[in-house]
């Protein structure tokens, strides 16, 4: 009888290890697979960080070049007004001005000037409207070409205001 209980107490041990074995088995793969899901979550969130840290490199660094040509151009664009507005100023006293500069009246706007062609020497010959372009840029703005049109269509006059103090 003793044989039948250490037969069955072997058998006992032997399903007990099988037992244990194949829990062992089945917790492992659990364990290796929520490892290798962990794993993979941790380097996708690795992969956008460093994605997301270069893109903010790559954004700023071209934000700054581009505010750099920003400006640059601005500089450009101002200093070609600037030199412009000069010009504007200079041009009756340039040698190719076909007229007196004496009878030359800056306005800047709508035209750049207005001659009065022999008012210097007593014996006027015309009034002239003159708009200066300098660079590449001859396009007439609006209001320019509404000038132009309104004295191309003879649609000039003058006129006499009194003003109160001299009535």
């Amino acid at each position: 009888m003793n044989n039948w209980i250490n037969s069955i107490l072997i058998l006992f041990f032997v399903l007990f290890a099988a037992y244990l074995l194949l829990k062992y088995v089945q917790l492992r793969g659990l364990v290796e697979s929520r490892a290798r899901d962990l794993y993979e979550s941790w380097q996708n969130r690795e992969m956008d960080r460093q994605v997301s840290e270069k893109a903010d490199t790559l954004f700023r660094t071209w934000k700054l070049d581009e505010e750099k040509k920003i400006r640059q151009d601005a500089v450009k664009k101002s200093e070609a007004v600037t030199r412009g507005k000069v010009t504007e100023h200079l041009i009756p006293y340039f040698s190719d001005f076909e007229f007196n500069p004496k009878d030359a009246r800056f306005l800047g706007t709508p035209v750049d000037f207005i001659v009065f062609d022999g008012l210097s020497e007593g014996e006027m010959k015309k009034v002239v409207f003159i708009e200066v372009k300098s660079g590449k840029n001859d396009t007439l703005s609006k209001r320019e070409k509404l000038v132009r049109e309104c004295v191309d269509r003879g649609k000039v006059s003058y006129e006499i205001i009194h003003s109160r103090n001299n009535r």
